[in-house]
């Protein structure tokens, strides 16, 4: 089925290793990865796949465990679920695609992928964008009373099976919609927040995304710590987008937390919330554009 954004979009669901992924391809251009966040699908990316598919050939995924992308099997490390294997996914899937050097956007938990695969590939990742995010091991360590508060579905997720697959079972939409969200996400593109909507009904996907969380306080933390601690930097630009309305404004100086992970780091505020690609389109789809073209205006 189309989706708004994504009319001249390819559709095909691609088997990678040991995952099945949904995904969108359109465009004519240098290759872009685009990975969404937490809880959405890769339809979140259709305000701007139209414009962007003007100047680059994009490939839009629903991650693994998300969407109508597959389940792979859990283990008590949680590292089936880890951002390195989302990034693995990634590299894997635009090598099939016949890019085996590409640019890569990632929103949320997408953004934590596109840096970890920023970092364990450095070969693949030309330059990459990461949005309203800080790396997950400064996160942890960071945490505070503002942090249990205000970002309290990290821990609530993380907590062991079944618990929080249990009481988000009762109503998935109110948890991932109304709970955390204040509802914004309602007010998003239709068709998008209907397959949200089937999606987090679905028990599987509950569960990937649980294991998602429990990979971030553990495996993803350890990746990260170990990175920091060996001098691992990345070396690819990159560009650090916030939410001027967001609790990273609020909490953090996100370009000087960069700064001590990657060579070269530029950055700045949307005037949005969290949802930044949603909230305000033009102005998100400028920073993308204007980063991932090359200096003399094309890309």
């Amino acid at each position: 089925m189309t989706a708004p954004g994504f009319e001249t979009y390819e559709l095909s669901q691609t088997t990678v290793g040991e995952v099945s992924l949904r995904v969108r391809v359109g465009g004519e251009g240098p290759p872009l990865l685009l990975l969404h966040g937490y809880p959405e699908t890769h339809l979140m990316w259709g305000g701007l796949a139209p414009d962007l598919a003007q100047e680059f050939t994009v490939v839009a995924p629903d991650l693994r465990g998300y969407g109508d992308s597959s389940q792979p099997a859990t283990v008590p490390s949680h590292e089936t679920y880890g951002k390195r294997r989302m990034g693995v996914d990634g590299v894997a899937l635009m090598r099939q695609l016949g890019f085996d050097r590409f640019d890569v956007v990632g929103h949320d938990r997408g953004g934590r992928a596109a840096y970890r695969m920023a970092l364990d590939s450095p070969e693949a990742v030309r330059r990459l964008t990461v949005m309203d995010v800080i790396p997950t091991g400064e996160v942890w360590a960071r945490a505070d009373a503002r942090f249990a508060l205000g970002y309290w579905h990290w821990a609530f997720l993380a907590l062991p099976e079944p618990i929080p697959e249990t009481i988000i079972g009762h109503d998935p939409e109110h948890f991932f919609f109304d709970a955390e969200f204040g509802g914004i996400i309602r007010s998003f593109e239709p068709q998008a927040v209907a397959d949200y909507a089937r999606c987090v009904r679905d028990p599987r996907v509950v569960h990937g995304i649980c294991e998602d969380y429990r990979a971030g306080a553990t495996w993803d933390r350890q990746l990260d710590d170990e990175d920091r601690a060996a001098g691992r930097r990345i070396t690819a630009p990159l560009q650090v987008l916030w939410a001027a309305r967001g609790a990273l404004a609020a909490w953090y100086d996100p370009v000087e937390i960069w700064r001590h992970w990657a060579e070269e780091v530029t950055g700045s505020a949307i005037d949005s919330g969290h949802f930044m690609v949603e909230e305000r389109p033009a102005e998100t789809l400028a920073a993308v554009r204007t980063f991932h073209r090359d200096p003399d205006g094309t890309t």
